[in-house]
């Protein structure tokens, strides 16, 4: 009779080809082309609406880097209307119409989890996740902030906790 931690060795192997080949990771599966909350996956970038926030993740005060190509799916030629271009934290939102998106829906397209105990890879105990908004303690749900141009966003999970260093490399966005 297997292990238990066998049996979960043998599936990850068996799910890690299938995985690869959809351009899925097993942490988290990313945008697919497929709609997500509503955000659907365009060939080109929209120009009615055209903001950049920005957002830095902070494990335990190390840096969680926000990828580049965030949005822009691997199996797919499109490009969801929120979306990273570098790994610096600046997002782009390109739609074709005005309307408000929020910090949760481009968690949502990258695939990663945010809530009171994950934000993207890194895991806190509830209550050790504290998250700014240019500058200001955000008390709210995370998932809810409005994305803005120029909003500068830090979520903290874990502590050290440390005032947040404020964006200023906007490059003319």
């Amino acid at each position: 009779m297997r292990s238990f931690a066998a049996l979960r060795i043998l599936r990850r192997i068996a799910v890690l080809p299938i995985a690869l080949a959809f351009g899925t990771a097993l942490v988290g599966a990313t945008a697919s082309g497929q709609p997500v909350d509503g955000i659907p996956c365009d060939a080109t970038e929209g120009s009615v609406f055209h903001i950049h926030p920005h957002l830095t993740v902070l494990a335990r005060a190390k840096p969680v880097e926000i990828p580049a190509d965030v949005g822009r799916p691997v199996t797919s030629s499109c490009l969801y209307w929120l979306h990273t271009h570098t790994s610096d934290g600046l997002i782009h939102i390109e739609a074709p119409k005005f309307r408000t998106f929020t910090l949760g829906e481009f968690f949502d397209v990258w695939g990663q989890p945010l809530g009171a105990t994950a934000v993207a890879s890194a895991r806190v105990r509830r209550g050790d996740l504290h998250a700014y908004v240019n500058g200001k303690p955000y008390k709210g749900d995370p998932r809810k902030i409005e994305l803005s141009q120029h909003t500068d966003i830090t979520l903290e999970a874990g502590a050290p906790y440390t005032k947040p260093v404020p964006f200023t490399d906007w490059r003319g966005q």
